[in-house]
């Protein structure tokens, strides 16, 4: 298993704890404590928020770390370039210089009907 597919799989994992945690936030600022009510004293939901909010931050940072890593560590190079989606040796075709056998036309321009009034 190479470091880009953990790298992968890692990502992958970050991104769907990040979903969920944002998913569980409410954008009013009440999130998963105001759900419950007067309970949030007894429960110690008081403090969902600043959890939820950092957690947040922890995976969006942990997020980006993450992508950098594995872009450092895809050197993308490989024994037969299979893996590079544009042929360089297809690029564009040959042009030659020689000089064109037949010379273009002149426009010809159209006769103008004459206008009545």
């Amino acid at each position: 298993m190479s470091t880009f597919t953990i790298f992968l799989v890692l990502i992958t994992i970050v991104c769907f704890l990040l979903i969920i945690v944002v998913m569980v936030q409410n954008p009013k600022g009440g999130g998963l404590s105001s759900s419950f009510g007067s309970s949030a004293n007894m429960g110690g939901v008081q403090k969902t928020t600043d959890f939820l909010d950092k957690s947040t931050w922890v995976l969006a940072t942990s997020l980006i770390v993450l992508i950098l890593l594995s872009s450092l560590s895809f050197t993308g190079t490989s024994a037969d370039n299979s893996s590079k989606i544009i042929d360089e040796t297809a690029t564009a075709p040959k042009t030659t210089n020689a000089p064109a056998t037949t010379a273009p036309k002149a426009a010809t321009p159209m006769p103008v009907a004459p206008v009545k009034k």
